[in-house]
């Protein structure tokens, strides 16, 4: 199937999207409607350069006929500018619709829950976990987006041992999903006296929030504990079972939320994040099945896979999946992860636009 057969089939499909979404039942059935409404818009870009590019293609055609029947030159001359000029069109159209066509991640466009937590080297891993934490918040703050902390368990000498945090604004887990995965961190830590580097660990996950179109969860595949919280969280803390710990039998996911003000609103926040983990335990096991022909090496699966190093002593961040160094340690600890993620995200774009050109 050449181009302009495939860009036939598209159009047919955006018709038909369109024709089902007129139809009045459509209403009873919102999780349709979502679907074929997100179809639609991701179609509806491609329609548009296809009209572009079959527009280019006529013009070529009407130049290349005037260059094989005109005889004045002047007129010749113009034909073979007006051919060049839908040539060079028909060129950079092909590469914006090649580009276009290369499969979109469904979940780009979701807002996302951030976990955070120390991983390998006691007390300098809960340190560097929570200035990882505060890196990510300044980054959202700077994104215009809207944080809202779900679940926190602090560390013994300050920092953290696990957090979670809802994030939502515009394409949040399609920016944020590379951030997944094992971050080192090398440095003297404050309570070294001999001066010596040390290497610890926190590990990174971002999930794509899920809805309850995307996660149906029964309320017989749960079972809902609670306890008294121990966290910051007013006057309530401590004297009532305000913490729940949510238990999902089908995948033994085991969530627990106790820094909102009541039961029922750390009940809430447990089943966003029970919903987000769900999801993306389906997602990776989806991945893990194409995995054997087709591995990305920006990949969002393997959470335990190091990919990036943060050395203090040097200024230097380092991520290892894309070769990539930046110099500017204490401002990528302030937020600023653009050229990290930017170069992620290139890098990504670069290897589906080849495999797309393989396949």
């Amino acid at each position: 199937m050449n181009l302009v057969e495939k860009l036939q089939a598209i159009w047919i499909r955006h018709q038909d999207v369109h024709d089902q979404l007129m139809t009045p039942e459509l209403a009873a059935d919102p999780a349709r409607f979502v679907r074929l409404n997100r179809e639609y818009k991701e179609l509806d870009e491609l329609v548009q350069a296809r009209a572009r590019y079959l527009e280019a293609l006529a013009n070529r055609d009407e130049a290349q006929l005037m260059l094989e029947s005109e005889k004045d030159p002047e007129m010749r001359e113009m034909a073979q500018d007006e051919f060049d000029t839908a040539r060079q069109r028909i060129t950079a159209l092909e590469t914006e619709i090649k580009e276009l066509l290369i499969p979109k991640d469904p979940e780009d466009s979701k807002d996302a829950v951030l976990e955070v937590r120390a991983g390998t080297g006691g007390d300098e891993a809960g340190l560097f976990a929570g200035e990882l934490l505060r890196a990510y918040l300044r980054f959202a703050e700077e994104k215009g987006w809207n944080t809202e902390m779900l679940s926190l368990t602090e560390g013994s000498v300050g920092g953290i041992k696990e957090a979670s945090v809802q994030i939502r604004g515009e394409q949040v887990y399609g920016i944020l999903k590379f951030e997944s995965g094992v971050h080192r961190v090398q440095r003297v830590p404050a309570t070294e006296s001999q001066g010596r580097v040390h290497t610890s660990a926190a590990t990174v996950a971002v999930l794509p929030e899920a809805d309850e179109l995307d996660v149906q969860i029964r309320d017989v595949d749960i079972r809902k504990d609670t306890f008294r919280s121990s966290g910051a969280g007013g006057q309530h803390v401590n004297k009532t079972e305000s913490g729940v710990r949510l238990t999902h039998f089908p995948t033994g996911i085991v969530v627990e939320c106790q820094d909102g003000r009541s039961q029922h609103q750390n009940y809430d926040r447990a089943l966003t994040v029970l919903r987000a983990r769900i999801w993306d335990k389906a997602r990776a096991e989806r991945d893990a099945a194409v995995a054997e022909h087709r591995k990305t090496l920006v990949s969002t699966g393997d959470r335990s896979a190091k990919i990036r190093t943060y050395n203090f002593p040097q200024s230097r961040v380092t991520d290892h999946r894309i070769g990539l160094t930046v110099y500017n340690l204490p401002d990528v600890m302030n937020g600023d992860l653009k050229t990290l993620i930017e170069g992620l995200r290139v890098a990504d774009h670069a290897e589906r636009l080849k495999q797309g050109a393989d396949e």
